[in-house]
């Protein structure tokens, strides 16, 4: 039986469509039972409409502080009793009402712990780095600084603006996403002492040959 997965999307869900597109095909070892957004209107949840998936939106706006917000989100995440929830491009920080109920990775477009937050692109681009990349990590409290599952590299070309940088992360973090999400449900994880390891104890996607996309080579 698939892990059952969320995902929670803000804009436009290109990592999410990655991951319903992996689920529908035989095999893969988590099924996206919801996307869920904090707004109406977005892409990422037309999208998931087109393609068929279950959604919900907990409007923000709606609620009158972010702690009342965060416990509706976590009640909305509960009607789906998901093994795993993904923040998948969710600008929305979580706080304790929601992670304290369900377990929840993210997707970043740095190394963290550089550049975290939600200019880290435009960060990495200013500091002159000549190697940036993507990381999947466990959500805690802080704004990215949950135990990292995995990491790949993009380097930084000299004629890159954030667009294009951009672009070439989000080619990792798609490929980077589907299988860290395919790992997690099939074989589970430990934490100890913030080292994250993969069950069964194989190599994640960023160490097997040939990761690297052809902009990075």
């Amino acid at each position: 039986m698939s892990a059952r997965v969320v995902v929670l999307v803000s804009g436009a869900g290109s990592n999410m469509a990655a991951l319903l597109d992996a689920a529908a095909a035989p095999g893969y070892g988590a099924s996206v039972v919801a996307v869920g957004a904090d707004r109406e209107g977005t892409h990422g949840i037309a999208r998931a409409r087109e393609a068929g998936a279950a959604t919900f939106v907990t409007p923000f706006a709606a609620y009158p502080d972010r702690d009342r917000w965060n416990a509706a989100l976590a009640d909305e995440l509960a009607r789906f009793e998901p093994d795993l929830v993904v923040s998948a491009g969710f600008m929305r920080l979580l706080g304790p009402e929601v992670l304290s109920r369900h377990t929840v990775i993210n997707i970043h477009p740095a190394l963290l712990p550089a550049f975290p937050g939600a200019r880290a692109v435009r960060e990495a681009l200013a500091y002159g780095v000549k190697v940036t990349g993507a990381t999947v990590h466990f959500v805690d409290e802080g704004v990215d600084t949950g135990p990292v599952i995995d990491q790949a590299t993009v380097r930084v070309e000299p004629d890159d603006d954030v667009a294009s940088l951009h672009e070439r992360i989000k080619t990792v973090e798609r490929r980077m996403l589907v299988e860290v999400v395919d790992r997690l449900a099939r074989g589970g994880w430990t934490i100890v002492d913030r080292q994250v390891r993969l069950e069964p104890d194989q190599p994640t996607a960023s160490q097997q040959p040939g990761y690297a996309t052809k902009e990075n080579r």
